[in-house]
């Protein structure tokens, strides 16, 4: 469904959606181990949408095999127009997709700004030094001091711009607030509206509610490996009893 934003029809301005991510039928495998029971859903360009369920839903999951970290799947993933179902990760990554896996990988030998320019370039459009240290200023303050030195919320903001440094704008995040202050939380939280309003397109996976809540468009609550409700941001107070059926221990 690539269209075209923004045209005019019968007098009225009209904002049409294009697709970003297509994911059908998606079947993953590790192992004998059948991770993930026929997924389907959809994310647009300048979405952010999460991935809410309980440890072992198939949240992260989901993320691997988006980025063809998964050798073993089945059904389809269409990322900008191409199926990708059977494409190594490094050719899912020049279509501009950037995965932060929850463990982050910094390189603790290097420093701030070493780490920013490791990645190569998988797309054009990737955000210059300065303009990932007017977005994250607490990483201009520490350019020169080594990952071993960094606090958790800054290897995580790091970890985020490294990403950003790539040129990808389909982002991928697996549990960025996990163990982070609430100020942390809330700075992470304004990078991911200003990253949203600049049309990036985002899948967040999140234990933290009182987080995604306010920031996602829509809410996919995954249980045992297929999408168990879809819910919009204007639902959250009528479905509550959804996400408390899902999602409390």
């Amino acid at each position: 469904m690539n269209t075209i934003e923004n045209h005019e029809l019968g007098g009225q301005h009209v904002s049409e959606h294009i697709e970003e991510l297509r994911i059908q039928d998606l079947h993953a495998f590790y192992g004998e181990s059948h991770a993930l029971h026929g997924i389907d859903l959809t994310v647009d360009q300048g979405e952010l949408v999460t991935l809410l369920g309980r440890n072992g839903s198939g949240r992260t999951t989901t993320l691997r095999a988006i980025v063809g970290l998964i050798p073993h799947r089945t059904g389809s993933i269409v990322l900008k127009g191409e199926e990708t179902i059977k494409s190594p990760p490094h050719t899912i990554a020049h279509l501009g997709v950037g995965y932060c896996p929850e463990e982050r990988g910094i390189f603790a030998s290097l420093n701030v700004e070493e780490n920013l320019m490791l990645p190569p370039n998988v797309a054009p459009g990737g955000m210059s030094v300065e303009e990932i240290y007017e977005m994250f200023p607490n990483l201009a303050e520490r350019r020169k001091s080594q990952g071993t030195c960094l606090s958790g919320g800054e290897q995580q903001m790091l970890a985020m711009a490294r990403i950003l440094r790539t040129g990808a704008n389909v982002l991928l995040l697996d549990e960025i607030t996990e163990g982070l202050a609430p100020v942390i939380n809330d700075k992470l939280g304004d990078v991911l509206i200003e990253l949203k309003s600049r049309g990036y397109t985002i899948v967040l996976v999140e234990q933290n509610f009182r987080f995604a809540a306010p920031l996602a468009d829509r809410h996919f609550i995954m249980d045992h490996g297929h999408i168990a409700a879809v819910i919009h941001k204007d639902e959250l107070e009528e479905k509550q009893h959804v996400f408390d059926e899902y999602l409390t221990v």
